[in-house]
């Protein structure tokens, strides 16, 4: 074993330039402590052998990998370091050198040198900032009594120690001293070494001794609290205590303790299905090893929550008296005979069957026709509670099934939550806007609903965040939708369509007497015999003001009146008021709608047809004329491609056909014509209005008007056969608001008559057409227009003009 002396008789402001480095693991050296090493690593054994054989002066950096076999990189090593003096050397028979070394200063490496296999370094010496001030004797004497306290606590620590630590002067030689002797990590170790300011190194190991002073008088008095039940040979028994005491130490028995014993009775009184309480038993089990204050003891709770709020087993019982049911939906809804019938229905079989599944139904049908109000009223019908959800805009699948426990703020899906809203397993769920689900990135919503609305799966579904099978085949799900064609045909093939179309004349005024006036009415605070309407008064609101399928702009207009009576009775100048047509004009304006057919359809060219939206049923205008030119066929109107493709086949068939219909050949030959669909700013397309517009171009060549209370619909063939079309009913239902007197239907739609209220059939002819020469013959049938006699002639002029030409060039 080789000896050197102490570091005094070096002198710790001067370093070499270039000190070899020997990696410190897990460990840090203080200047002026001492450490004992162990040298394994063949380069570092070369490194102090050559030091031994020099000066004996070394630098030791710490490491920031573990240890190996391998020597660091530079890059592992961190910057500031302490310069040690070899106390002491020996060397074992295993090929180990065991070194006892002395801090002598920091310093920060410059760079490192090669040429060596072990490390070298270019160093710069670090000094100690020091200011002695009141601040600093303070710090060193706290630091000292706390360090005191330390000793006391730990009996590894000799009691010396504390007297040596008084005798120090040096405020950075004492937080050295100190920073070494604690219980600290490398890491922390690592940070005081680096940090020159001597306060500031101070006050940072003030807080690391408070924090070991803190956690060894907890100890301490864990110890003190379990030593006088412990048995020493029950070493178990002993564990549990010292968990027991640590608990109650830290507050948690009262609260975390009750909590987990709420969760169990709840868990046990609920009766969870198998699945579901095995899931829950093991997530109250991880709860209970949890502390309250970590983000993970929220999510569990939040699951039990959940998992214990649901209504796995609670159900309300159906209303199956079918009279009583049928009494409620009539006084809620007027019309709508076939939702009402298919509800009724489904009562009956569950009357006779009370395990049958619940039915999905979707309605379908124009804004403002009650498909939603008609939901509420099924529930109430049901004695079931109701729970609405919005699909409108609905883009991410995680609404429908909930988002994974793995995201912060997780929760169910909407149907999940809808169900604990309602407290009832078997509500009246209703989808609204089905027809309006999106899809992005984050999923498609509507794949989602599959499982949802099939009653072959529903009976198990997964909401991701329960991650637990849920039964949905009691739940009645009722789907709204303004059109079929945007709803996917998987889900669209697993509802039950039922389609409310749009009312009639007469229907709207029973509705509005029976349901919209009492409503406005006890909306604005006016009694029955303050406000009254009469019957003419009623009519012109829905015929002047008002053309829509459903009845919501119906309302708003009975809302208007209602709201120019409150305040005329607010003021005193009235007690009650008698609505007439001749007050409309004061409460709500001009008439704003006049019926256009008898006014537009008056010369030749010019053909009424009909058309489907969304919104109901539409008439279309579909005017035509001829220029001079040569074969042009013009097509305005926003037009779609199917419509112009129509348009095309109509002048076909005319041109086709034009000697039997009375046409002369020649005339296309100098001839351009323009077919025009007013309301040019709407998109238009649909085949449906093929029929109208080859009226409309042989009522121009021919000179003959048609009639001005007749309106058609049909697609059209290059061989004059007319075709079905849709939305029948829509359309018949808009002529018939329209004022239409006479109506032409392809042949093959005579089954959609059976949809057509009994007024509306008695109050329209109904012409039913199988060839386009059939349509012609009704709808030109007649005397030839003054106006269009003058234009037919000046037509023949035109052609004579054109043949006189045509020779006279032979």
């Amino acid at each position: 074993m080789a000896d050197q002396p102490s570091s005094a008789e070096y002198d710790t402001e001067k370093l070499p330039e270039l000190l070899p480095i020997l990696p410190l693991f897990d460990a840090a050296l203080f200047p002026k402590m001492v450490l004992p090493l162990v040298v394994m690593q063949r380069e570092s054994v070369q490194l102090v052998d050559e030091a031994m054989a020099k000066d004996r002066i070394i630098g030791l950096v710490v490491s920031k990998k573990s240890e190996d076999k391998t020597t660091p990189d530079q890059q592992d090593l961190t910057r500031v370091g302490t310069s040690a003096l070899i106390l002491k050397m020996a060397k074992t028979q295993d090929n180990r050198t065991q070194l006892l070394v002395q801090g002598l200063s920091r310093f920060r490496v410059s760079a490192y040198e090669d040429g060596k296999p072990y490390l070298r370094a270019r160093v710069k010496l670090v000094k100690d900032i020091e200011k002695q001030d009141n601040e600093t004797e303070a710090l060193m004497s706290n630091l000292i009594s706390q360090f005191a306290r330390i000793t006391e606590l730990s009996p590894g620590l000799p009691p010396e120690i504390v007297q040596m630590a008084k005798t120090i002067q040096e405020p950075g030689t004492l937080a050295d001293m100190i920073a070494s002797t604690i219980n600290s990590t490398p890491e922390e170790k690592q940070t005081i070494l680096e940090i020159e300011d001597v306060k500031k190194r101070l006050k940072v190991i003030t807080r690391l001794v408070n924090h070991q002073l803190d956690i060894l008088e907890l100890g301490n008095k864990i110890q003190s609290q379990v030593k006088g039940d412990m048995d020493k040979s029950q070493r178990e028994y002993y564990l549990r205590q010292q968990l027991k005491a640590i608990k109650e130490e830290l507050g948690e028995k009262d609260e975390a303790g009750v909590e987990i014993d709420e969760y169990r009775v709840k868990i046990e009184g609920k009766n969870l299905p198998e699945e579901a309480r095995k899931e829950a038993e093991r997530e109250l089990d991880r709860l209970s090893r949890m502390h309250p204050s970590s983000a993970e003891y929220t999510v569990a709770s939040t699951y039990l929550d959940w998992i214990t709020a649901l209504p796995w087993h609670d159900s309300t019982p159906d209303n199956l008296d079918i009279r009583k049911a049928r009494k409620i939906l009539d006084d809620d809804h007027f019309g709508l005979e076939k939702p009402k019938k298919r509800i009724i229905e489904y009562l009956a079989v569950r009357k006779l069957k009370p395990e049958s599944k619940g039915p999905i139904l979707c309605f379908v049908g124009p804004p403002g026709t009650g498909k939603t109000s008609l939901g509420q009223s099924i529930a109430r019908a049901l004695g079931r509670k109701f729970h609405r959800i919005s699909l409108g805009g609905v883009r991410d699948e995680a609404e429908i099934r909930g988002h994974r426990r793995t995201y912060v703020g997780a929760l169910p899906g909407r149907i999940i939550q809808g169900l604990r809203r309602a407290e009832s397993n078997n509500p009246v769920f209703m989808l609204d806007e089905i027809d309006k689900v999106g899809s992005d990135f984050r999923g498609d919503p509507s794949s989602a609903l599959l499982e949802v609305l099939d009653p072959e799966q529903n009976f198990s579904f997964s909401d991701h965040y329960l991650d637990v099978p849920f039964d949905l085949s009691k739940v009645m799900f009722i789907t709204t939708a303004n059109i079929l064609d945007t709803i996917p045909p998987a889900l669209r093939d697993r509802m039950e369509v039922l389609t409310l179309h749009g009312y009639t004349l007469d229907e709207k005024v029973k509705i509005a007497n029976r349901y919209l006036i009492p409503r406005q009415r006890e909306a604005h605070g006016i009694t029955a015999k303050q406000i009254k309407f009469t019957a003419g008064a009623v009519r012109h609101i829905i015929m002047g003001y008002t053309r829509e399928a459903g009845l919501r702009n119906l309302e708003r207009e009975l809302a208007n009146i209602c709201r120019g009576v409150a305040t005329k009775i607010a003021q005193g100048r009235k007690k009650s008021v008698t609505i007439t047509v001749d007050d409309l004009h004061e409460y709500l304006g001009p008439v704003r709608l006049t019926s256009e057919t008898r006014v537009r359809v008056t010369t030749p060219g010019v053909a009424t047809g009909l058309a489907w939206t969304p919104t109901g049923g539409e008439l279309l205008f579909i005017e035509a004329t001829a220029m001079k030119g040569k074969k042009g066929l013009t097509l305005t109107g926003q037009l779609g491609d199917v419509m112009k493709e129509s348009a095309t086949a109509a002048l076909s068939f005319v041109r086709a056909n034009a000697s039997a219909l009375g046409v002369d050949e020649d005339f296309f030959d100098g001839h351009d014509l323009h077919i025009h669909v007013p309301a040019g700013a709407i998109p238009k397309d649909g085949p449906s209005a093929g029929v109208t517009m080859l009226t409309a171009l042989t009522s121009l060549l021919t000179g003959v008007a048609v009639r001005n209370d007749l309106a058609m619909t049909g697609e059209i063939t290059l061989r004059g056969q007319v075709l079905p079309v849709g939305g029948v009913k829509e359309k018949v239902l808009a002529a018939h608001r329209a004022g239409i007197k006479t109506l032409i239907l392809p042949a093959w739609n005579r089954k959609d008559l059976e949809d057509i209220p009994k007024k509306v059939e008695k109050d329209i002819k109904f012409h039913f057409v199988e060839k386009m020469q059939d349509v012609l013959a009704i709808a030109l049938k007649g005397t030839k227009s003054r106006s269009g006699a003058k234009k037919k002639r000046n037509l023949k002029n035109t052609r004579s003009r054109a043949v006189g030409k045509k020779r006279r060039k032979k």
